[in-house]
């Protein structure tokens, strides 16, 4: 019996088996060890391989661009948790990274026409959301009104006029892990956990970009309709229901004044305009009539980096106008420092001034706060700012000894965290845990 080779075996006196490369070229069967094509792929995989290496060997080193800081290296006192945490660091280690992902995102949206930023990935859930705890229907991944099954929001929305929005915009609203009921319940609870205690409650919500400024968004998108349905409910209810200070009117009227939008068409945060709005809403809160001694300038510009082009693995600043406020009318006493209060930041005042609120503040805060920093420095007699991050992953007793001295309890949250209940602070576990540490030190 012949062979598949068409060589006869050594048992029937024919050739022992050859490779096809080392037969005569002249062979029907002959075939190069390597050809043409196949050469070139080895190279290429050669350079594919080795330029990161090469790059590290001549110093480049991964820089953090995507709006958070690089994965530290795992410790062994982990567990298995090394392991699992060793694919994180290399990717965010890995020379040439960024490069990589400019290159990529141009050729899927200058030859894909791909939505820049679009993840292919399944959106997670955050971390310690307990939708089914208060006994509601949560529908965190389900199919909204207008949404498309199965479809993955873009991290980034590219708009009108070179603007750039923040997915989670839509995808918050369209995807929300609580109803508005349990939205609402849960302010509810906030509110009564802080007022239990003998303190001064206020909510502020930093509305989206998207709902602040609209005109830019495109005309047609996916999560269009859904998104501004759960819109349109959350702001007739929750500053109704809840309390909430709604900073809306007072953006539109401050973007007036400047005579320019108060967001950045390349980022999702609001400038020094924002946070100087937020800071006159809340001191009026707190103590109505209180600005009307404050003086405020501009001061110059400060160079910040654009969030969304980061995302797209690109870089650009923003130029946001500084200003000067003397709650006196008098002298300037604004700070700017750079916190991400993930630990707690504290300011104090050496005096009092006319113009300057004098109970203790404490606010629970998000990434928005940190341009309303320079002025509640310059307003607030003492003022102590945390990351909502830190309230909700914080043991009992760390945040009793946060609340303790403190005669009001400010919260802040962006509208995309709190409109679908995806932020922690409004689980169930996290609620319960700062109604305890209030009630530890009653006012």
């Amino acid at each position: 019996m012949s062979s598949p080779s068409g060589l006869r075996p050594p048992a029937a006196g024919g050739l022992p088996p050859t490779p096809e490369s080392w037969l005569p070229h002249e062979h029907s069967l002959y075939r190069p060890r390597h050809s043409r094509r196949q050469r070139t792929a080895l190279t290429c995989a050669v350079i594919f391989f080795l330029a990161p290496a090469m790059a590290f060997v001549f110093g480049v080193r991964s820089d953090a661009f995507e709006n958070r800081p690089l994965h530290q290296f795992p410790s062994l006192a982990d567990g298995w948790g090394f392991f699992t945490g060793l694919s994180d660091w290399a990717t965010d280690h890995l020379p040439l990274r960024h490069a990589g992902i400019q290159a990529s995102d141009g050729i899927s949206t200058g030859v894909f026409g791909d939505a820049p930023g679009t993840d292919h990935k399944a959106p997670t859930g955050p971390i310690g959301v307990d939708p089914q705890s208060t006994g509601g229907t949560g529908n965190p991944g389900g199919v909204a009104p207008g949404d498309v099954p199965g479809y993955v929001y873009p991290q980034v929305l590219p708009g009108k006029d070179g603007w750039l929005y923040l997915g989670e915009d839509v995808n918050a609203k369209c995807r929300p892990v609580l109803d508005m009921n349990h939205v609402v319940d849960a302010l509810r609870r906030l509110r009564t956990a802080v007022e239990s205690s003998g303190r001064r409650f206020q909510l502020v919500i930093a509305p989206d970009k998207s709902t602040t400024e609209p005109s830019h968004l495109p005309d047609s998108y996916v999560g269009k309709q859904c998104a501004a349905a759960k819109g349109a409910e959350f702001w007739n209810r929750v500053p109704r229901e809840t309390g909430a200070i709604d900073l809306r009117p007072a953006l539109a009227t401050a973007g007036q004044q400047l005579g320019r939008a108060v967001y950045d068409p390349n980022d999702t945060h609001w400038g020094f305009g924002g946070g100087l709005t937020m800071t006159y809403a809340l001191a009026q809160a707190i103590t109505p009539g209180i600005t009307t001694t404050w003086q405020v300038t501009p001061d110059g510009t400060r160079d910040w980096p654009a969030d969304l082009e980061r995302m797209l693995g690109r870089t650009d600043q923003r130029h946001l106008t500084s200003y000067q406020l003397g709650p006196d009318g008098g002298a300037d006493r604004t700070k700017y420092l750079a916190s991400d209060f993930r630990t707690t930041l504290r300011l104090t005042q050496p005096d009092t001034v006319p113009g300057m609120l004098t109970p203790k503040v404490g606010i629970v805060a998000d990434s928005f706060t940190q341009f309303a920093t320079p002025f509640l420095a310059a307003t607030c007699r003492d003022v102590s700012i945390t990351h909502t991050d830190t309230i909700s992953q914080g043991s009992q007793e760390d945040l009793a000894e946060l609340f303790s001295d403190r005669d009001v309890v400010t919260f802040e949250f962006v509208e995309r965290s709190v409109v679908g209940g995806s932020t922690a602070v409004l689980s169930n576990p996290v609620l319960d845990k700062i109604a305890k540490a209030l009630a530890q030190h009653p006012k």
